[in-house]
């Protein structure tokens, strides 16, 4: 194992300064050979630009998912869901609750692809019969039409507002649609159902953060797929309903479309063809991993070159919406990295959460507000194990980062002799003062140490000697959070803090999430393998005041 100390970086360090205040942004992460890696190539110095946030996300940035999944959804042989659907949810379970609580609060995305197979029950006697879901391998995603009962939504909203969840509900985008002959639906959306579920909520005195429109019908879709002009019609209808169910209230919910997939041509259509002020949060899928069946995922999850390849959908999608004219903003409402319910050992385990906090990171420095994760429970990719609720590795990597990540982002990169297996992220310090930074060590063979170094582009940019550029105060401990496997064992699913492991205890209670303290004099160490958020309280930069 080697081990590259870090000194002499602040004179090596000027001549980047420039280069990386024009740039502005977090710099593209190259990968490096496996020959490299052996040998202890790494990355001595992380340079943060202190000056002004490059973006900024939601205070609730994390979110998750509840989909509408049978126990009889199944994929490569396997059935990987159980109980845990919205419709069959044990909401009794103490760790349940305990664990959505320990968020204050936690955004819960509800949808997924049955949603536009959904009828919501009503108060009209005449109603058709609600009937759950049935297998039926002739139908689009092999299960026909579904029924949410108003006894089951009063039960999930008891819960929500018991554990202080914010909600967004996914409506059912192709009712009263057509099926055409090339396989998209036609024709206007029948709001209808939609609308009496809305009042009801809003007669029922259930808050709800958000209505979205539709799973996963944009551009192409998957299984059917429905025309942006049509789509955007749609949206003005739905916006329309909720100004006017909500009329009188001081704050309405959000309008969000499309939950899909991300199509240039397609979203730019949307968002030009949706009447001003309608269209509130522009959502998007992600499961850049491929199929949950591919024996690569690992591969995938520990290359750097394969991970910057989605920061492309994020600048598009940016550049898009800075560029629309419109007040909207971006969202992920479904990241689950791996389709088809994920991968066992792999998409519950330690090693996803090398992705699901680069993805949070990366996503974050391009004004993404929200990052829903698929799913709090069920498939192989649950923050919650399925069956008894306890949390996988990925539940903590998402805690800490809630609790840790202000809102406001800051540009960083990493700079030293050689490209690296290092991802960083630095945002403001979440409700506190200072900064908090993100460090990934995709390098099983290699201990890094790094310094921090702070530039405030206000200062530095047309001084001869670019007095902004400093190390920060070595006067003043930082607190530290190391995130390593247990036996250092990709594949767990127990992950371990400052090497403890962390469990729930037999009430169902989630353990406190403490950091160690750190001379701050001394460099940041990263163990092959590990993920190091370092809170650094003394500092209060000009972005963070």
């Amino acid at each position: 194992m080697s081990r590259i100390r870090s000194g002499g970086v602040l004179p090596r360090l000027l001549g980047y300064c420039l280069f990386l205040c024009l740039a502005g942004h977090v710099g593209a992460y190259s990968g490096i050979s496996e020959a490299e890696a052996e040998a202890g190539v790494y990355s001595d110095a992380v340079v943060i630009d202190t000056a002004s946030p490059i973006a900024v996300t939601d205070e609730d940035f994390i979110c998750a998912t509840l989909d509408w999944w049978p126990p009889e959804k199944c994929d490569y042989g396997t059935c990987s869901w159980g109980l845990a659907s919205m419709l069959n949810l044990n909401l009794s379970s103490p760790i349940l609750l305990n664990a959505v609580k320990a968020f204050s609060p936690l955004k819960l995305r509800l949808g997924g692809s049955l949603q536009d197979k959904v009828i919501y029950e009503t108060l009209d006697p005449k109603q058709q019969p609600c009937t759950p879901f049935a297998f039926n391998a002739s139908e689009m995603f092999s299960f026909t039409q579904g029924c949410l009962p108003l006894a089951r939504w009063d039960e999930l909203n008891e819960f929500f507002q018991k554990a202080g969840a914010i909600i967004i509900f996914g409506l059912n985008a192709l009712n009263g649609r057509v099926n055409q002959s090339d396989g998209s639906f036609g024709g206007p959306w029948d709001n209808t159902n939609a609308a009496s579920l809305i009042r009801y909520t809003v007669d029922k005195g259930y808050t709800i953060y958000g209505w979205e429109l539709g799973n996963e019908l944009s551009g192409s879709g998957v299984g059917t797929r429905v025309d942006a002009d049509q789509y955007a019609a749609d949206v003005v209808n739905l916006k329309w309903i909720v100004d006017d169910i909500y009329q009188g209230f001081p704050v309405k919910p959000l309008v969000l479309a499309p939950g899909g997939f991300f199509d240039a041509i397609w979203f730019a259509e949307l968002v030009d063809k949706t009447k001003p002020n309608s269209l509130d949060v522009l959502t998007h899928h992600i499961y850049n991993l491929g199929a949950g069946v591919d024996k690569h995922l690992v591969e995938k999850i520990l290359d750097p070159t394969y991970l910057d390849g989605e920061a492309s959908t994020f600048k598009d999608l940016q550049l898009l919406l800075r560029t629309s004219g419109r007040n909207v903003t971006g969202c992920v409402g479904e990241a689950g990295g791996a389709y088809n319910s994920g991968h066992h050992l792999v998409t519950d385990a330690f090693v996803f959460s090398f992705w699901f906090l680069d993805q949070l990171g990366m996503s974050a420095t391009y004004d993404t507000k929200t990052y829903c994760r698929q799913s709090l429970v069920g498939g192989n990719y649950g923050l919650l194990n399925t069956t008894t609720f306890r949390p996988n590795p990925d539940y903590y990597s998402a805690l800490l980062w809630h609790r840790l990540m202000g809102t406001r982002v800051l540009a960083t990169k990493l700079i030293g002799e050689k490209p690296s297996l290092i991802r960083a992220y630095a945002h403001c310090a979440k409700e506190s003062e200072g900064i908090t930074l993100l460090l990934i060590n995709l390098s099983g063979n290699t201990t890094a140490e790094l310094s921090i170094i702070s530039i405030t582009t206000a200062y530095s940019l047309g001084r001869k000697h670019h007095p902004g550029a400093a190390s920060l105060s070595v006067e003043d401990a930082r607190e530290e959070y190391h995130l390593t496997a247990m036996d250092g064992d990709l594949h767990s699913q127990t992950m371990l803090l400052n090497g403890d492991a962390l469990e729930v205890d037999a009430d169902g209670n989630i353990p406190a999430l403490d950091p160690i303290k750190v001379d701050g004099s001394q460099p940041i160490v990263l163990a092959p393998f590990s993920i190091v958020f370092a809170r650094i309280p003394s500092f209060q930069p000009p972005a963070c005041r």
